[in-house]
């Protein structure tokens, strides 16, 4: 399994820990990793269309997860809001794949894994 497989079945992994669950209130324990997650998913669809990979794959993921979530609406926003800071952060650094673009990549990849598997484990059924 790839490492972009990884990450993503522990973000569908997460995604469906949290379905079965009702919406909680914004100060759930949960919340700031979901938080984070939302902007790494962000920040890897920018550098990864950056760096040459075409398509919403992780716009996608951050849909699974607000769906899986059901959040209010200020929840909802939130979560979008979380999601373009990511995007939006690399926008004013990057405008071509660098070598520097590639190991922010494998970060957040590494640092979006570990966010998942912490939040299934720790709050997930």
């Amino acid at each position: 399994m790839t490492r972009t497989s990884l990450f993503l079945a522990a973000c569908i992994a997460t995604a469906t820990a949290f379905a079965v669950q009702p919406a909680r209130a914004a100060e759930s324990p949960f919340e700031p990793g979901l938080m984070r997650l939302a902007e790494v998913l962000g920040s890897l669809h920018f550098l990864r269309n950056l760096c040459g990979e075409k398509g919403d794959q992780w716009r996608t993921e951050m849909e699974k997860l607000i769906d899986s979530e059901n959040p209010d609406p200020e929840r909802r926003a939130r979560f979008i809001a979380s999601f373009n800071r990511g995007y939006r952060s690399f926008g004013g650094t990057y405008t071509q794949c660098t070598p520097s673009a590639t190991e922010a990549i494998s970060r957040y990849m590494k640092e979006g894994e570990t966010l998942s598997r912490d939040i299934a484990s720790r709050y997930g059924n």
